[in-house]
């Protein structure tokens, strides 16, 4: 497990450049997207961030997000309609697939409960969980943070769900105990944006540095 807290450096270490996938989903969490993203850009200046949508997840953004994404801070996004009309025949490019070779790190942030369940039984029915069935562990990194009310959270499916997505390589961005918006108080929250952050540099530089070639004696 990553101990950011351990790491008195981490928010000190600057990334120059990376290009993320960010995946949002079916939670009001989805609200503090650009916040997300205004935080991996200020940790690294060259950033190139993608959004990847599910379909209930553009209820919690702004309504003319898909044709500007700037809105959000985002470079690009690609929503569930662009998978199907970017191919129309042998040759034509497969949209996860191609954002897959494109992508550094895969974080989906907020990771609803709904697609908890999907991505750790393996199901790829939107775009967001075509990428993360074809995710290459051995090579890429890819992180979630939970955010679902303190029952979903508390249920016995999840930490199984959970610890499926663990032992396949994703890190786990810990949800935090809070006032929920359903006015639930306990864990399920979403953890702060500027805590995701420090969790992708934190992966990242990690990544980094076993990397780099040690010198020989």
């Amino acid at each position: 497990m990553i101990e950011i807290m351990a790491d008195n450096n981490v928010k000190d270490f600057i990334l120059e450049e990376a290009n993320v996938i960010l995946g949002v989903t079916g939670s009001v969490a989805t609200i503090k997207t650009r916040n997300i993203i205004s935080n991996l850009k200020e940790r690294i200046p060259e950033a190139s961030v993608c959004l990847v949508p599910t379909e209930k997840a553009l209820h919690f953004l702004p309504d003319d997000v898909v044709k500007h994404p700037e809105a959000v801070e985002a470079d690009k996004i690609h929503t569930d309609k662009d998978e199907w009309t970017l191919w129309a025949g042998r040759g034509d490019p497969v949209l996860h697939i191609d954002l897959r070779k494109w992508a550094d790190v895969l974080v989906i942030a907020p990771m609803d409960a709904n697609t908890l369940a999907k991505v750790s039984n393996g199901l790829a029915d939107n775009l967001l969980t075509c990428i993360a069935r074809a995710w290459d562990f051995r090579s890429k990194l890819a992180l979630f943070a939970p955010a679902m009310n303190t029952m979903m959270w508390e249920h016995p499916v999840t930490g199984p769900q959970v610890d499926t997505l663990k032992k396949w390589g994703f890190v786990e961005i810990p949800c935090v105990e809070k006032v929920l918006m359903c006015n639930d108080k306990g864990f399920g929250a979403m953890a702060e944006p500027e805590t995701i952050a420090d969790y992708v540099v934190k992966s990242l530089k990690d990544r980094s540095n076993a990397k780099r070639p040690r010198l020989s004696n």
